[in-house]
C-alpha cells in the first residue's frame, strides 16, 4: 500500500469536503491518504442527512461562518480552533469499516502522546450510545454532546470527534481534533426554541475538552500536524511517500 500525507493547511468549507470528496474518488487499490487542514472563514459543517433548517443561516452570514454538508453523518460542528484530519483507504476482507475506525483513532492516539505527554490519560470511548434516540432530543443537534464507541475522550470528554462513509469500496473518514473552545459556541448559530438550545449549549460545556484547556497553552498547529503523522507512521508501521 502506498500512503500519501497531504498537509492542505487553512481553506474553505467547500474545499474541504470537496477534497475529501475528490480523494475518494480518485482513489486506487494500492494507495491511501492521510489529510490535515483547517478551516477560513469558520464554518459549521452539517451531516450528510442533517437539515439546513436546523442552521441560523442570517446569523452565520453575519458572522461571516460558512456552512457546509459533510459527505459522511453526524450532527453539526462548528469547525473553529481544531485540525481536521481525513483517511481515505480501500476496504479489505481482512478488516472491517468499524475496525478501520478503532485502528485510526489509536494511531490518532500516538500522535496525541507525542505532541504532549500530558495527554497520554486520553482514551477511547468503549460505550456505544443509541443515536436514534439522542437524535429525536434537541441535544442531538450538536455532534460533539455525545460519543461514539472508539472516539477519543480525556477525563471522560469528547477531545476528537470522527464520522467514516464508506463510497463504492473505499472508506473517507474524517475528524475534528479540538484544540480551543470556539466550538461551544455553536449553538449561537442554531434554530429552534431557547430550551433545545440551552440543552446544546449545556452538553458541550459538560461533555467536550480541547487541548488548550487540557494543557494550558495555545496550540502548536505544525508541531501538532508533525506528531500525528508521526504517530500515524508509527501505529501503521508506515512510511509516508516523499512528495
Amino acid at each position: 500500500m502506498k500512503w500519501h500525507f497531504i498537509n492542505s493547511g487553512l481553506q474553505t468549507g467547500k474545499f474541504n469536503m470537496d477534497f475529501d470528496l475528490q480523494l475518494a474518488t480518485n482513489c486506487k487499490e494500492d494507495e491511501a491518504y492521510f489529510r490535515l487542514y483547517r478551516w477560513k472563514p469558520y464554518c459549521i459543517s452539517l451531516g450528510a442527512n442533517q437539515m439546513l433548517d436546523s442552521i441560523d443561516l442570517e446569523k452565520t452570514k453575519k458572522d461571516a461562518i460558512d456552512v457546509v454538508q459533510r459527505p459522511t453523518g453526524g450532527r453539526a460542528i462548528l469547525h473553529a480552533k481544531e485540525i481536521t484530519y481525513s483517511v481515505v483507504i480501500p476496504l479489505s476482507s481482512t478488516i472491517t469499516p468499524m475496525e478501520i475506525y478503532r485502528e485510526i483513532n489509536f494511531a490518532l492516539l500516538q500522535g496525541l502522546f507525542l505532541y504532549d505527554e500530558l495527554l497520554s490519560e486520553a482514551e477511547l470511548e468503549t460505550q456505544q450510545p443509541d443515536f436514534s434516540s439522542i437524535y429525536k432530543d434537541g441535544k442531538g443537534t450538536a455532534c460533539f454532546a455525545t460519543s461514539a464507541r472508539s472516539e477519543i475522550k480525556y477525563e471522560g470528554k469528547k477531545l476528537i470527534g470522527s464520522a467514516q462513509r464508506k463510497l463504492g469500496n473505499i472508506i473517507l473518514q474524517h475528524g475534528s481534533i479540538l484544540c480551543g473552545k470556539l466550538h461551544r459556541k455553536l449553538y449561537e448559530y442554531l434554530a429552534g426554541s431557547e430550551q433545545e438550545i440551552f440543552e446544546v449549549k449545556n452538553e458541550l460545556e459538560k461533555k467536550t475538552i480541547e487541548l488548550e484547556t487540557i494543557l494550558n497553552k495555545l496550540t502548536d498547529y505544525d508541531f501538532l500536524g508533525e506528531s500525528l503523522k508521526s504517530g500515524f507512521e508509527n501505529h501503521f508501521r508506515i512510511s509516508f511517500l516523499n512528495e
